[in-house]
């Protein structure tokens, strides 16, 4: 079953670097090359981050004493890079907002899911930021291989969800680690039993939200309709099919021993952290 040993890469620096989105910036209201599809998609998971990202904050800074000297310090990088992901996505969602979507109704909604999610165990909130930073970092893998990524987005639109992409797959690990070190008590059964366990009602639930505040989307534009979710089927499954594409590196999580590093990608950060020139760390 699970075992202590970390897989992720001796080698791996996390690095917090400083993007800021043109806080005057405007965008049109389907942003995404005209589609209201793709475009509902990208806004349904940008709404929850600033609340869910505060939330993984939370969780991992709790235990960071709990690991070595190593992983303290991949925490504290962890730490810094969400919290920018925080503020950049606030952002975002001003635009989403100045296009003319209320998007009142979803945050409310957020924040009462991660109400019931703070009333749990402290290790039990860390699982659920183990399950839902291996979702953002497949997720983050898929965008970054995609030939045709987010077509006709604003070019600082793509920017953001690139640099946010190779974060969420740089630091993929550090809450799994967390998870490991502050279950070291835990047979390894009934550690593998735990994740997976939080998995299943985590992966379901996020689904199952992010279709929610679609729908919201599409309600707003008026086309919550049967048509719409069809093409969203087909976004989603087929062009550009990330559910698809995603759906091995899910079900990986479910493998005995393993460990988010087991797929090492950090080439693929390497190489857009170049293209994007975001070489430089911030301050800390």
């Amino acid at each position: 079953m699970d075992t202590l040993s970390t897989g992720t890469p001796a080698h791996l620096t996390i690095t917090p670097r400083d993007l800021q989105l043109d806080r005057d910036a405007s965008s049109p209201r389907w942003w995404h090359g005209g589609d209201p599809v793709a475009t509902a998609f990208f806004n349904a998971l940008s709404a929850s981050f600033p609340q869910g990202e505060t939330f993984f904050i939370e969780s991992v800074r709790r235990y960071r004493d709990q690991g070595d000297a190593r992983l303290q310090e991949q925490i504290a990088a962890f730490i810094q890079q969400e919290a920018a992901h925080t503020r950049e996505h606030v952002v975002f969602n001003k635009l989403i907002k100045n296009a003319g979507y209320d998007t009142t109704a979803m945050d409310a909604e957020t924040r009462r899911r991660l109400d019931i999610a703070r009333s749990r165990h402290p290790v039990v909130q860390l699982a659920i930021t183990v399950a839902l930073e291996h979702f953002t970092a497949i997720m983050a893998h898929s965008l970054l291989t995609d030939k045709n990524p987010l077509p006709g987005a604003p070019p600082e639109v793509l920017r953001l969800w690139q640099w946010h992409a190779i974060e969420e797959i740089e630091h993929k690990a550090v809450a799994y680690d967390t998870f490991l070190a502050v279950t070291r008590e835990l047979s390894p059964m009934k550690r593998w039993a735990l994740r997976c366990h939080v998995m299943l009602l985590i992966g379901a639930q996020f689904w199952y939200s992010n279709f929610e505040r679609m729908a919201d989307f599409f309600r707003q534009d008026g086309i919550n309709t049967p048509r719409t979710w069809w093409r969203v089927f087909t976004y989603l499954w087929f062009r550009p099919g990330m559910m698809r594409r995603i759906f091995w590196p899910y079900v990986s999580f479910f493998r005995p021993g393993f460990h988010p590093w087991d797929h090492d990608d950090g080439a693929l950060v390497h190489k857009f952290e170049q293209s994007l020139r975001l070489g430089e760390p911030t301050a800390r």
